[in-house]
């Protein structure tokens, strides 16, 4: 190599490498490999357990986030999520759901979905079998039925008779908590998966920001995922999730990425800072396997996010500190 081709090869490598984002420069230091799953609230437990399960005997990816994510549709004490979900103000029960693969950033989500237990595994179709990525309210139904997911009714005599008495009342007002969900393999890819049957006594058609892909959830597979739960329409807004992506992209880790996001929201609208009810809480994953999250505000139901990494052990959960 001549003394010119080498200087000229040595300042193209300088140029390559401050164009890079630091976080891509770090990940090739210390990627934690996977599995890794992380999830929202106390039932995240459950969903990260079972995920686990599904990657110890070497499933897919998507086969363990929505076999997770099905573990919290199915129980009948989760009162925001599939079964069991707080209905609208017509006293029926409209379920949202969305799930992105890494892996060629691909998507599917249904919302306003009646009748039908498990919406994360119809967005999982919708993104499998279509060429579509939302599928909304009669028409989610019917494709839905058409891959034979059985209808049924979705909301138990008790629950409803505690609709019926409390649905005017504070009671309410703070049960809409999102099950959120990120994952990476061993192989280093990543996915998310977000369900909720929304905000208790919504208008009827009403849909939060778990189907919308940037909002509710979003993942690229170079950089990082994250997820929201709380008052969607503040991360429909904001494209929330996204925006904490494109944080992680710059070089902000999890933590940071969320909390900056956060803190966006709340300059953007001032009224939520007085507000006790407004509520709004992300959780991140980047590429190196480095996970984060950030809440608004205290409320008498604890933020926490589940983890688990491997395929043995436990999953343990995280509190995490208030904004204000």
């Amino acid at each position: 190599m001549t003394r010119r081709s080498r200087r000229e090869f040595l300042q193209g490598a300088a140029l390559v490498a401050a164009l890079v984002p630091r976080a891509a420069r770090a990940e090739r230091v210390r990627v934690q490999r996977g599995p890794i799953v992380i999830a929202t609230w106390d039932y995240g437990m459950e969903l990260c357990t079972a995920a686990q399960q599904v990657f110890a005997k070497g499933g897919d990816l998507l086969d363990a986030l929505e076999r997770g994510v099905n573990v919290v549709e199915d129980d009948p004490n989760v009162h925001s999520v599939g079964y069991n979900g707080l209905p609208n103000e017509d006293g029926v029960v409209q379920l949202d759901a969305a799930i992105m693969d890494g892996r060629g950033h691909r998507a599917g989500a249904v919302a306003a979905l009646e009748r039908i237990k498990n919406p994360i595994s119809v967005a999982r179709k919708v993104m499998d079998r279509t060429d579509h990525v939302l599928i909304v309210g009669a028409g989610a139904l019917a494709f839905a039925k058409k891959l034979g997911f059985r209808e049924e009714e979705l909301l138990s005599p008790e629950v409803r008779a505690e609709w019926e008495k409390g649905k005017h009342t504070r009671h309410w007002r703070d049960k809409h908590d999102t099950v959120c969900a990120i994952a990476m393999d061993g192989s280093g890819d990543l996915a998310c998966a977000v369900s909720t049957s929304g905000l208790p006594n919504k208008l009827a058609g009403r849909v939060g920001d778990s189907p919308i892909i940037g909002a509710g959830s979003y993942v690229d597979n170079a950089i990082g995922g994250a997820a929201a739960t709380g008052i969607g329409e503040l991360a429909i807004k904001n494209a929330a999730s996204f925006a904490i992506v494109e944080r992680m992209r710059a070089g902000s880790t999890p933590t940071r990425a969320c909390e900056e996001i956060l803190a966006r929201v709340v300059d953007h609208h001032p009224e939520v800072k007085p507000d006790p009810d407004a509520q709004l809480a992300f959780i991140a994953m980047n590429k190196a396997g480095d996970v984060g999250a950030a809440v608004l505000r205290t409320q008498k139901k604890v933020f926490r996010y589940a983890l688990v990494r491997g395929t043995k052990g436990p999953p343990a959960l995280h509190d995490v500190k208030p904004l204000i």
